[in-house]
């Protein structure tokens, strides 16, 4: 509800870290409207040297929005300053990108003409942001539409506010209009009523394999309308033929627990040769137990912090219920270690042996195991989802990569790699459940405007050779 206060909790403390309002969905929207033309009207070298500034202005900021994000979301600090290095290192990323993606081009055309290729802003741009990285996931749409010439609405999720807050802080600061990126504060009443309001041009999306295919419903009657999607996962990492098992643990550990697991490219499903399963599940196993979870400004650092509330810890412990229940076989208890807070222990079962498997993204630190007898076998298991983003494989033979790389269904595959921390400067996205085939990224640059092809001559010359009578 328009004007309802909104406040954001500090994960690792329970302590109320920002308050705010709710926006005006009409109002906002209006805002963006009136302001895009002029915007879209500037050169792009204008607009790229905007956005230059706003990398400026974040680096000026650095600690502090560390500081924010890290608090907001419970991250450790190296973790929330990596992701405001991302946030600087994007807008470079897609300079390069419109440039390559969405330039001008001249094209072959007959003797005294011309065809030309050129690019066009959609207009107005929702984005929705999620909370797991508050600040670069949104960045990744918001700075490319910009670039393209589009006015941005940028609602973040309700449990981050406060880094949404400080992005948009900044880019004003460096000189983008405040009319052409609107910040809209609100929970999913607003998020509703701004996808479906009928003065956005397109919608751009990061979150829920749910949320988005409720937004594909909804925009299938719109075709005029872009949409972007970026959902989940539930990526497999598979481990075949690897001597070297304790490298191959700290790849599993960094898929499946960076974050808190709470990644779309987070490794979900463990697929392992049963020849090299007790060994390979010693070294994790080991490995688990010496991870440090703990607050973001704890020293020594910690590997993970909380997940972002109370209400995700305890679905999150449920579910590995669940999953027990279903003959799961735990091997390392997932564990509350402070009950009034999120912390969460990271939590392995084996469900090589349940009586089913639920091809679900669990936004969390819960890593599923499944024993195989072939590797063709592995393949088939690591293909049982719905969804498509990630897939690594952990092994020393470069023909199993190759089969690997074939067979598997994946925008994302990987070799002695973990499942996560893709790069910007190449595309990102997923097939399935993952997405609608609008990868973000180095692509981006695809969705945020849309190409114009002009047949031009300086004179209007032109005759019919065929088909007429004589002249009279």
């Amino acid at each position: 509800m328009t004007g309802a206060e909104l406040i954001s909790f500090e994960p690792a403390t329970g302590a109320e870290f920002w308050r705010g309002v709710a926006g005006d969905v009409d109002a906002e929207v209006a805002t963006a409207r009136e302001s895009w033309a002029e915007w879209a009207a500037k050169p792009v070298t204008y607009r790229i040297e905007t956005l230059r500034r706003f990398a400026n202005t974040v680096r000026a900021r650095h600690d502090d929005f560390t500081d924010t994000i890290a608090r907001e979301t419970g991250k450790p600090l190296w973790e929330a300053r990596t992701e405001v290095d991302s946030v600087v290192n994007k807008v470079d990323i897609s300079v390069a990108a419109y440039s390559e993606r969405t330039g001008q081009r001249r094209l072959d055309a007959p003797m005294n003409t011309r065809m030309a290729l050129r690019h066009k802003p959609h207009g107005v741009l929702a984005v929705l942001g999620p909370y797991n990285f508050p600040a670069h996931l949104p960045n990744g749409h918001i700075v490319p539409a910009l670039i393209a010439g589009n006015a941005v609405i940028f609602k973040p999720s309700e449990k981050t506010p406060a880094t949404g807050a400080f992005l948009v802080r900044c880019l004003h600061e460096a000189g983008v209009p405040e009319g052409c990126v609107r910040l809209l504060l609100g929970g999913p009443e607003e998020g509703k009523a701004l996808s479906g309001h009928p003065d956005i041009d397109g919608l751009l999306f990061t979150g829920s394999a749910r949320t988005g295919i409720a937004l594909n419903r909804q925009f299938a009657e719109q075709p005029e309308k872009i949409l972007a999607l970026e959902m989940g996962g539930n990526n497999p990492i598979v481990v075949w033929k690897t001597p070297d098992l304790k490298s191959a643990a700290v790849l599993i550990v960094q898929s499946a627990f960076t974050t808190a697991g709470q990644r779309c490219t987070a490794g979900r499903r463990l697929i392992v040769d049963k020849q090299l399963y007790e060994p390979l599940l010693g070294e994790l196993e080991t490995l688990i137990r010496r991870i440090i979870v703990d607050h973001p400004h704890a020293d020594p650092q910690p590997f993970m912090g909380p997940v972002i509330d109370n209400d995700t810890a305890d679905m999150l412990t449920e579910s590995f219920l669940a999953l027990s229940t279903r003959g799961g076989r735990p091997l390392l208890h997932m564990a509350r270690p402070n009950g009034d807070l999120p912390f969460l222990t990271p939590g392995l079962i084996d469900m090589t042996e349940a009586s089913d498997r639920p091809d679900i993204e669990l936004f969390g630190p819960i890593l599923q195991v499944v024993r195989t007898d072939t590797f063709e076998e592995a393949i088939v298991e690591a293909n049982r989802t719905r969804y498509g983003l990630s897939a690594s494989l952990i092994s020393q033979d470069p023909k199993l990569f190759e089969q690997f790389w074939a067979n598997i269904r994946a925008g994302i595959v990987n070799w002695n790699r973990p499942t996560n921390g893709a790069s910007s400067a190449a595309p990102f996205g997923g097939i399935g459940w993952s997405g609608n085939h609008r990868p973000s990224a180095l692509y981006a640059a695809d969705y945020c405007a849309y190409p114009v092809v002009s047949n031009e001559a300086d004179q209007a010359r032109a005759t019919i050779g065929v088909g007429l009578r004589d002249a009279v």
